[in-house]
């Protein structure tokens, strides 16, 4: 199984957000494993601006994306992507643009603790616990 893995997720479990830990952790556990997670490369711009914005030195925060992508894998944004996100009635464009990079690859859900905002993407979006509570009852 696919899924593309929104930037909130990742954040919980690199800062140990509580109360969201937990269940995203259990969550990113699964990918490489018994499900592929994807993340866009757009997003690894991201995740290091925030890493070091809260007090991560560059180096150490190129070590922790080196660490993700090592468990994920990275998927390329296309001017496609870029169009379809911006013509998308999608209220974020960040949203968007993980919205249709996820439909060009394929992936069977997102996975956000921000599921509203993701109510008009082309790809369902599912929080970390839904997705852990609907994995293992199947």
């Amino acid at each position: 199984m696919k899924v593309l893995i929104d930037t909130n997720v990742i954040l919980d479990v690199l800062t140990k957000r509580e109360p969201h830990f937990e269940i995203s952790a259990s969550f990113l556990k699964l990918c490489g494993v018994q499900t592929t997670g994807f993340i866009a490369s757009s997003q690894t711009t991201d995740i290091f601006y925030l890493l070091h914005r809260m007090g991560k030195s560059a180096t150490k925060a190129k070590a922790v994306i080196q660490i993700l992508i090592g468990n994920v894998k990275v998927i390329d944004v296309t001017a496609a992507d870029v169009k379809n996100a911006l013509a998308s009635a999608m209220p974020d464009y960040e949203d968007a643009l993980l919205a249709f990079g996820g439909k060009r690859h394929k992936a069977e859900y997102i996975i956000t603790r921000n599921e509203k905002d993701f109510e008009q993407s082309p790809v369902p979006a599912l929080s970390p616990q839904a997705f852990l509570e609907q994995f293992f009852s199947g």
